[in-house]
């Protein structure tokens, strides 16, 4: 898949990624458990939250008060990610990303052991 999200320049990020950033951080907030991941619009296109964070870890602009909040909030509830505080936006994507491909993986491990349990011949193998 093509990435069609503007480019970061000499680490800093241009408003649109940083405010597509924000949109992105509130989707993983009300994120459901047994959902898909979810995505937001950029320019018109479906963007999986898991590519905007990592459009965005190499980002050495601070995060703003209100995104700072959400990060230690949402993000930090994850005894995962009890790690320093986020400064910039680089180490909240980091963060970020890492716990969007756990509940990716987790996501896949669930869906495979229902599939597993619910085989109709046992006998086979999945």
């Amino acid at each position: 898949m093509l990435n069609f999200l503007p480019d970061l320049h000499e680490g800093h990020a241009p408003i649109t990624l940083q405010q597509l950033f924000g949109d992105a951080l509130e989707a993983f907030e009300t994120w459901e458990d047994e959902r898909a991941e979810p995505a937001v619009i950029y320019e018109d296109r479906l963007v999986p939250i898991g590519i905007v964070f990592e459009s965005m870890k190499e980002c050495t602009d601070l995060l703003p008060h209100v995104l700072a909040d959400i990060v230690a909030g949402t993000l930090a509830r994850n005894p995962a990610a009890a790690e320093a505080p986020s400064t910039t936006f680089g180490e909240a994507a980091r963060l970020a990303a890492a716990l969007v491909e756990q509940r990716r993986l987790c996501g896949e491990a669930a869906i495979a052991a229902f599939l597993d349990q619910h085989r109709v011949d046992k006998r086979r193998p999945a």
